[in-house]
Parts: structure tokens; sequence; C-alpha cells
């Protein structure tokens, strides 16, 4: 417990971010660890060893995350977008381009400051950037062509592309992170021939064939989760058209297939409607999926896509999966209200439930003891801040902010820390503690004062409603008129 990693959480306002320590905080608030450093954008890297900060829009520093200093900045002309390789080895940046013959994007190495790979690239599109792929230990590199994947060797970029593997229609890919084994390609339809997802394998001898194929009808975009351990792949085949006229926003299926062929066929969902979110725990033998038309219902399956749980049904549409793979909270963020139900996975049972309105993000903390959701600019202008629940669901922290952007956990790998059923006795401990400080207090408060009794006249309750319903209800009475009998 001694020697493991203490948490921080990144906030970002107008002037820039911060960083502060994270849970539990010593007298109930956060310190911080890091003042305000100006910023236009600011991520960390998979791993959290590094932190890339952009500035003015031409300014890239990468951070070292023990020390929090600058290990080397780029002046970047024309920067449109930047990324870290998962262990921050690398940065990649893409700039506008004049001319194609202009290499607009370049492979940096962060220690050194050298370019060790340019190339061009027409456009920026979320299915093409970043540009170059990696593994999450970067021992493999790709990227996608134009009816191709391009192959490099990542210990030395100057050898340029190692090798090709020749996929015609490819409009999309999703390397396996941990090990980086292999890269699943989406082949869209086209000219009466059904759209597909293949998975091959990175190994050059062995990229003769598609270990899995499966074809979608009626398919346009898909979303593509490999588990731990690269064996595995959940595809999300969306359909913009729903030929059913149920959903306006068309219709999805779920898919899996497995890199040894034993599966490859549908998720046997037993609710109708679209797919909402789908997640795989961190031990990569199991996942969850929330599925149907509201309120939608939510299964816990094997890899062998076997039920093992039934967590319900409810206004839900996102899962989050805590880090050491025993507890998962189910919410209903966006356009749904916010509730949240925390479940212990193991013990197969309910441990809590509350509301986070107006939640943008949500993530877990990555020693899986803690829940943070955050309102942030631009997607809601008012009510910005964050809020930190236990792993059951009990509030823990809330602070608010006249504007947040970007509020996240430092990543550091789950390993790092104890066993959580340790950790969450220590946390419990801890609030047995400061709950018998806070009784002491109020019985020693209440020997010195007498007890006054509670006012007849209580506040009206629209006082105390959001700004925002408050506002409505004042217009929509104000329309309405006077009521006449």
């Amino acid at each position: 417990m001694g020697s493991s990693p203490a948490l921080e959480i990144l906030a970002r306002e107008p002037e820039g971010f911060s960083l502060w320590n994270g849970p539990p905080f010593d007298n109930g608030q956060p310190k911080v660890k890091l003042e305000r450093v100006p910023c236009t954008t600011v991520k960390f890297s998979e791993n959290g060893a590094r932190l890339m900060v952009t500035k003015n829009g031409t300014s890239v520093s990468v951070y070292d995350c023990k020390s929090y200093t600058e290990i080397r900045s780029f002046e970047i002309p024309s920067l449109l977008s930047a990324a870290l390789s998962p262990c921050g080895t690398f940065l990649q940046t893409f700039q506008k381009s004049t001319t194609p013959q202009e290499k607009n994007v370049v492979l940096w190495n962060t220690e050194t400051g050298v370019s060790v790979y340019q190339q061009f690239q027409k456009n920026m599109l979320k299915t093409t950037w970043p540009s170059i792929h990696f593994s999450s230990d970067e021992s493999v590199a790709c990227r996608m062509a134009t009816n191709e994947i391009q192959f490099f060797d990542a210990g030395s970029f100057s050898k340029g592309i190692v090798h090709r593997l020749r996929i015609p229609g490819v409009v999309a890919m999703e390397l396996s992170k941990s090990p980086g084994s292999h890269v699943a390609a989406f082949v869209a339809e086209s000219k009466g021939i059904p759209a597909s997802v293949q998975i091959f394998s990175c190994d050059k001898d062995a990229q003769a064939q598609p270990v899995a194929r499966r074809s979608f009808f009626r398919c346009s975009t898909v979303q593509l989760h490999w588990n731990c351990g690269s064996s595995g792949l959940l595809v999300v085949a969306h359909s913009d058209v729903d030929k059913t006229n149920q959903s306006y926003y068309g219709e999805s299926k779920l898919n899996y297939l497995t890199t040894d062929g034993s599966h490859e066929g549908l998720v046997p969902l037993s609710k109708e409607g679209p797919v909402h979110d789908v997640q795989w725990s961190s031990s990569g033998s199991e996942f969850a999926a929330v599925y149907g038309f509201m309120p939608a219902r939510a299964t816990v399956f094997d890899k062998k896509c076997n039920p093992l749980l039934d967590l319900g049904t409810g206004p839900y549409n996102t899962i989050r999966w805590n880090p050491k793979g025993k507890f998962l909270c189910l919410a209903g963020f966006g356009n749904l209200p916010g509730d949240m139900a925390f479940w212990d996975c193991s013990e197969k049972k309910l441990l809590g439930a509350t509301k986070a309105e107006w939640s943008v993000t949500s993530e877990w903390s990555p020693d899986g003891r803690y829940f943070m959701t955050a309102t942030t600019a631009p997607r809601l202008q008012i009510d910005n801040g964050i809020k930190i629940f236990h792993h059951n669901g009990s509030l823990f922290f809330k602070k608010m902010f006249d504007k947040l952007y970007q509020a996240e956990w430092r990543p550091e790998a789950a390993e790092k820390f104890g066993d959580i059923t340790e950790l969450i006795k220590s946390v419990d401990s801890l609030k047995i503690e400061e709950t018998k400080q806070v009784k002491d207090k109020k019985s020693s408060q209440t020997s010195a004062k007498p007890a006054t009794r509670p006012s007849r006249n209580p506040l009206p309750t629209v006082l105390l409603m959001p700004s925002r319903l408050l506002q409505f209800r004042m217009s929509f009475s104000v329309e309405q008129g006077p009521q006449r009998r």
C-alpha cells in the first residue's frame, strides 16, 4: 500500500490547466500540485508518463509527469492537431498543407526533438487521426493508406515502411493494444458487395488470409473494441437507416469475432433497439453492453457471449468498468437525466444508485476506488464542475467552476495499486475516523448551544431549483398567462 502511486487530477479552465493531488484529501480539499499553466489543449499519454500541452496554435510542449518539468518544446507553424504515442516516446503533429509535396504529418522523438518520419496527408478525419497507430508498448506501429495498411519498424522509423498489407476498400482500422498482435480493418459496402470487418495478424509471414471475417448488410460505420489480450473484438455495426422505422437514428448491431476463429457472429441481445455502449473488463474475459429502446437493458457477458449478469433496465446509455474489473457504473448521460447505478460484478450485487445531472465526461480513478463525473464547456455553459463518488455511489467531493473545459485523472497502471478489496477497506477506515471526528465536534457544539426550533415557514422550493429550471418555469408561466375559471 505504501508504494502505491498517488492519484492526480487535471482540470483545465479558460486561463489554463492545473493539477491537484487526488483523494483521499487532507481536510476535505485537494492540494494544488501544479499551479495554472496557460494552454489551448492538454493531454496525457496513455500510460500517464508524459503530458502534451499546446499553446497559441503553434507551440507544443511535452512534460515529464514525475517532475512536471518540460522535456521538449516544438514550434509547429499552422498546427491543426497533435497526439502523443502511448508511452510518450513520440509526438505526432498535423499541419495545414499548401501543396501535396509538403509532408505535413511529422513524427518527432520527444527526448531528442528530432523528426523521425514525415508524410503527406490530405485531410484529418476521426478515422484517420492519429495517422500512425501504436500498440500500448509501442512495439508495433502502422498506418492506414489507400487500399492498404502500412507497417513500420517501431524501433527505427528511418527504415520507412517495412511491409504492406493489401486490403482493397479499407476505410478504418484498429490495432490491438495489448499485445499489438492483430489489426482489424473495416471495408465499406461497394457496388453491391456488403461491408466487412476483417482481422489480420501483424506478423508479416501470417498475413496471407484474415484470421476472422464478418460481413454486414446496410452498414455505414463501425466501432471496433479490442479486449486486453487481443483475443476478441467487439464490433458495433451502425446503419444510418432503420428499415423497421422504429428509430430515427438508424439501427445498430453488436457482433463478436475472435482471433482463433472460435466465434464469429451476433451477440445475443434480449431487447430490440440500438446498442448504446459496450466495454470490456480489464481482464479481457468479459464485457458489458447497454442496449435496446428506452428503458435500455444492460447485461454482462463472458467471452463466449453467454450472459453472466443481468443489470436490469433503466434510463442508461453509458458503461464504465473500473480498472480492477470488480466494479461497474451503469449511467445515463447526454440527453438522459444522469442516473447512475454502481454494481459489484464479482459479488453480482447492486451497491448503490445516485444521480449526476448534466455530466459530459465520466471516468474511474486508476486505483478503481473513485468515480469522477464532470460538466464541461462548450457542451454546457452553466453549472460546470466535477463530482467524485465512492465505488458505491456515495458522494465524496464536489467542486463548481465558472467555466471548466476538461477534468480527468492522470493515467496509471492498475497493477501498481493494491488489491481492490484492501483499498476499499482502507478508505472505509478513513471514513469511520472522519465520521467520528465530526460527531465529536457536533456533540461539543450541541452542549455549548441551545437547540433551535426549525422555521415554520421554510423558503419556497422554487428558490432552491437550478437556474435553468427556474427560468423555464418563469417563462412558461408568463406565456401561459392568468388562469380563468
